[in-house]
């Protein structure tokens, strides 16, 4: 049975919630991450992702002028890392530079960089973006992916207030 109240009360329910870390180059050639609450496989077969970000957001550009992007499903030991690369902007610092504690390799098919400590990540080629409310929804092409060689727990933001871990299924 279901009872009707207004969305702020029920959103609350949401939680576990995926997170996720995109990559792109900005217009000085430096890799931006951001952290999302929000993707999604789009299509298996082509292999499309899509990716939901905040229209005020400095990545917004950075992926449009880059047309690509890599989305980082981050470890549970990574949630520095998220809040991070979450709470402060490109338009004022390098984000990778002030966060050390964050080690990337370069990706193989675009030009962005791939998170070492992730569970897994998906270098994309932008087909589209599409406004959503106060999002802008990106969808790219999957064109390379790779998974962590070490057994590592996926990160989720697991309660309000942006407390971040793993969940164990029940």
């Amino acid at each position: 049975m279901q009872k009707k109240t207004d969305f702020e009360k029920a959103i609350k329910t949401r939680y576990p919630e995926q997170v996720v870390i995109a990559i792109a180059k900005d217009k000085s050639g430096r890799a931006n991450p951001v952290t999302l609450g929000w993707s999604m496989l789009a299509s298996s077969d082509p292999p499309l992702m899509a990716i939901a970000v905040y229209k005020g957001h400095y990545s917004i550009g950075a992926i449009r002028r880059s047309k690509c992007f890599t989305i980082s499903y981050p470890s549970s030991k990574m949630s520095d890392a998220a809040l991070f690369f979450g709470s402060h902007s490109g338009r004022d610092c390098d984000k990778f530079s002030e966060f050390k504690k964050c080690k990337t390799s370069p990706a193989k098919v675009i030009d962005s960089v791939l998170l070492d400590d992730g569970v897994a990540n998906f270098e994309c080629r932008l087909l589209w973006e599409k406004k959503a409310g106060d999002h802008i929804i990106f969808v790219g092409q999957v064109v390379a992916s790779y998974v962590n060689i070490k057994k590592t727990k996926r990160l989720f933001t697991i309660g309000a207030g942006h407390k971040m871990g793993f969940f164990k299924k029940s």
